[in-house]
């Protein structure tokens, strides 16, 4: 038995389509759009039993998948990636940490790279340099929070070759303390040139681990 029609009215439909960007109605028959635009004459294309949903004036958009890839820099190193995603708390996540460097051997570094934010651990914060730092006191960990930031405990710091002397870079700074030594936190001013070109700064897996890892990865 086919599916009832289901008509959405009273909305400001974003419809991506340049000729007719904004609706009021749409017409969903079989899982697919039969009409779009005034109320008259979608409710005019939908049958007599349609289901009717009163938007409230509110804006509708279409469902947004997001598609794109790291393959490159994913597939090289994601067996060394410690993943927080849907990880609920902050002190999990500093667990998770404490674990995977000291699974980690030298020279590798454990790298946080992406998927997580501040907002989804109940903490509602980041974790401070001095916690990274206790939990891997020897272990580069580099963390990329967004395109904004990435922080680097002393060993990455160490690694990476950061010291007083080292020039900001252009679109880039490296954080200092009272000093003038870097605490750690690189920050994109404005562009995120500065946390890719650190990363890159990580050894690389052998080749035959790199072909394990683009699996794992795909």
């Amino acid at each position: 038995m086919p599916a009832k029609d289901l008509l959405l009215v009273n909305a400001k439909i974003t419809t991506l389509d340049r000729g007719n960007p904004q609706a009021s109605a749409v017409l969903v028959r079989d899982g697919r759009f039969a009409a779009v635009g005034d109320e008259k004459t979608v409710r005019a294309a939908a049958g007599p039993d349609a289901t009717v949903i009163d938007a409230g004036g509110r804006r509708v958009i279409p469902g947004l998948i997001d598609s794109h890839m790291h393959v490159i820099r994913g597939g090289l190193n994601y067996n060394m990636e410690l993943r927080w995603d849907g990880v609920p708390t902050l002190a999990d996540a500093m667990a998770m940490l404490k674990k995977q460097a000291a699974n980690t051997p030298p020279p590798q570094w454990v790298r946080v790279v992406g998927g997580f934010t501040e907002h989804q651990f109940a903490e509602k914060r980041l974790p401070t340099l001095d916690e990274i730092n206790a939990a891997a006191p020897e272990t580069p960990v580099f963390i990329l929070h967004l395109y904004d930031r990435a922080l680097l405990n002393r060993a990455a710091l160490r690694a990476v070759g950061y010291t007083k002397d080292t020039p900001n870079p252009p679109g880039g700074e490296i954080q200092r303390d009272a000093s003038g030594e870097p605490t750690g936190l690189l920050l994109a001013q404005p562009n995120a040139t500065i946390l890719y070109a650190t990363l890159a700064k990580g050894p690389k897996l052998p080749p035959e681990y790199q072909l394990n890892s683009t699996r794992h990865f795909m």
